[in-house]
């Protein structure tokens, strides 16, 4: 699959069983395409809102089961033939909708909520197609996806700061004596790596008790799930390397990391992991 965009982690790749490539891709560039919306370009606010509409409006024409616009004609065959849960694709549109106008986060609650409707979705509707949706099954997913974003999100520091986002909760900068000043001034201090640690911590707690999924999961796609979660794990390892000096050093995957990802796949979920009171998504 080709996409324009940095990908950390495998999307709809040779690991997948061909079947599963299509759906998937439709619903990547479905998704793909609303989040450039909200984050690309020089569209202003209400332009940005305004193109989105089409895509709300896209997803009610589908459930209603009418033909939509021509560039959503792939989705809906694609919705009709899988019986896809169109809320799932509403929860993400609702998430790139709260990009253009919310660019705080009171609290890691509030950071949750956003990878409840931004991250989520996509690890459920992977379930759907699989026919692996049971509560423990839906619950490591949330789990996973959750935790990818969140480790996207502090790799992504200095990026987001450009756009005037800040994903890192307001009660954390406040504990760990963090202003907006340093990040505006990509200035590193032993109190930024605390706090960089304390978000590593947190994102991986997330990945490690989600893992154990992949064994529910048939095959290939427990193998792309592994590697996935392998994924995220490097980029937190490789932002605690750098003791969260992601305005300088911002942790990517070359190739001997995926040979590493590689290498730990096969032990990807062994053992038991738990998470903190309150961590769940």
């Amino acid at each position: 699959m080709s996409v324009d965009h940095y990908e950390n982690f495998p999307v709809a790749s040779l690991l997948l069983p061909a079947r599963l490539r299509r759906p998937i891709e439709a619903i990547y560039r479905f998704a793909r395409a609303a989040d450039d919306i909200a984050d690309e370009g020089q569209l202003s606010a209400s332009e940005r809102r305004e193109q989105l509409g089409a895509y709300y409006a896209a997803l009610d024409t589908i459930a209603a089961g009418a033909h939509p616009a021509p560039e959503f004609a792939e989705l809906a065959a694609i919705a009709k033939e899988w019986q896809l849960p169109l809320q799932l694709l509403r929860d993400l549109l609702d998430a790139f909708s709260q990009d253009i106008d919310k660019a705080r986060y009171a609290d890691h609650a509030e950071v949750l909520d956003y990878c409840r409707r931004s991250a989520n979705p996509v690890g459920r509707l992977l379930l759907h197609l699989a026919g692996c949706s049971g509560e423990n099954e839906l619950r490591r997913s949330d789990a996973i996806c959750s935790g990818l974003q969140l480790a996207n999100f502090w790799q992504d520091i200095a990026i987001d700061w450009q756009k005037d986002r800040v994903y890192l909760p307001q009660t954390d900068l406040e504990r760990f004596g963090i202003d907006e000043a340093q990040i505006a001034e990509a200035r590193w201090s032993p109190a930024w790596a605390a706090l960089l640690d304390f978000e590593i911590d947190r994102a991986e707690h997330l990945l490690r008790y989600g893992a154990p999924l992949v064994h529910a999961l048939p095959g290939r796609l427990g193998w792309e799930i592994r590697l996935t979660v392998q994924g995220g794990l490097r980029i937190l390892e490789k932002t605690r390397r750098v003791r969260g000096d992601v305005f300088r050093q911002r942790p990517t995957l070359g190739v001997s990391d995926w040979l590493r990802m590689g290498l730990r796949a096969p032990f990807t979920g062994l053992g038991t992991s738990s998470l903190p009171a309150g961590a769940q998504p």
